[in-house]
Parts: C-alpha cells; sequence; structure tokens
C-alpha cells in the first residue's frame, strides 16, 4: 500500500495542479473519483492488466462519459506507464490536496451510537478552534467503542472511547 502511495503522489501532484491551474478542481475531483471506482473493481483490475489491452481501450474503461481533453491525456498518461491500478489512491491524494488548498480539514467521528446534532456542533467547533480552518465530519458507528468516540481528523487522532480508556488503563497497570 504505501509502495503504491509512493507512486501515487507524483501523478496526483500533477493531477492538482493541471486542474487547479485551469481553475477546475471540482471537475477532475469528480473525473478522479469516477475513475477511482471503476478501477478498483476486481473484475476491471484483471481487464487492465492483460497484455493486449491498448491504451485508448482502457482509457475508455475508466473515463468519465465527456471527460475534458486534459483528464483524458493525464488517463492516457497513466495507461501509458501502466499506472491505471494506481487510480485510486491517485484520487485520494488528489483529494487531500484539494482540502489542503480548500484550506478544509476532513474529520470522521466514530462513535459507539448515534451522536446527537447538538454534540456534533460542538465537536466540529473545537476541530475549527484547534485547526483554525472549515472542517467537514463524517461520522460511522463502531459498537465496540462501548462508549465516547474516536475523533481522526487526518495526522490527529482524539480517542475518546471507553474502549481506548480502557487499553489506556490495562498498560498502565501492566507497566
Amino acid at each position: 500500500m504505501s509502495q503504491n502511495l509512493t507512486l501515487a503522489r507524483p501523478y496526483a501532484r500533477a493531477a492538482f495542479a493541471l486542474a487547479r491551474d485551469a481553475g477546475r478542481t471540482a471537475d477532475w475531483s469528480q473525473a478522479l473519483a469516477f475513475s477511482a471506482r471503476v478501477a478498483a473493481d476486481p473484475q476491471v483490475q484483471s481487464v487492465l492488466g492483460h497484455p493486449r489491452l491498448s491504451v485508448s481501450d482502457a482509457v475508455a474503461l475508466v473515463a468519465i462519459d465527456h471527460a475534458d481533453e486534459p483528464v483524458q491525456r493525464f488517463l492516457t498518461l497513466l495507461a501509458d506507464n501502466r499506472r491505471l491500478a494506481l487510480l485510486p489512491e491517485i484520487a485520494g491524494l488528489f483529494e487531500e490536496l484539494r482540502a489542503d488548498a480548500d484550506r478544509v480539514v476532513k474529520a470522521k467521528v466514530t462513535s459507539a451510537s448515534d451522536l446527537p446534532a447538538a454534540e456534533l456542533d460542538s465537536i466540529k467547533a473545537a476541530l475549527v478552534k484547534r485547526f483554525g480552518r472549515q472542517v467537514e465530519i463524517e461520522t460511522a458507528i463502531d459498537a465496540s467503542l462501548i462508549g465516547g468516540a474516536v475523533i481522526d481528523a487526518g495526522e490527529v487522532v482524539i480517542d475518546g472511547s471507553l474502549k481506548g480508556k480502557l487499553a489506556r488503563l490495562q498498560t498502565a497497570l501492566a507497566g
């Protein structure tokens, strides 16, 4: 996985530079997300790896209908270099670059049960204060947390779950 990210990073940066310079980051984001979903499909992966698949057929397989010429050229470059399988990583890195440029922090709040809207608003306000940026929150449920929540905001992870507290207590008692 880390090797794929290493290989995908320069492509994602190049795609983002092209999209930003043209003022079309939203269009590129949509096109790359579509191509990434297609390329991640196991059946498509087997076809993309076939040695007799032409570059134009490979691009036609993963490209969104009516993709702009720069997107088509980018996908052709990936196909020429046998890198279409990296599209999921490229799309993910592209979104990180876009969020950073738009000064948006994406946070995932995982809790043991549904959190009330007021509590989510409070978490969002605290994250806005901490990062000084706009915050987009995604929620998830994980009953194994027992209670509390885990907040994952990029490089910052705040574990306020009961499961995490019990694990830290167990470590402290064992040491």
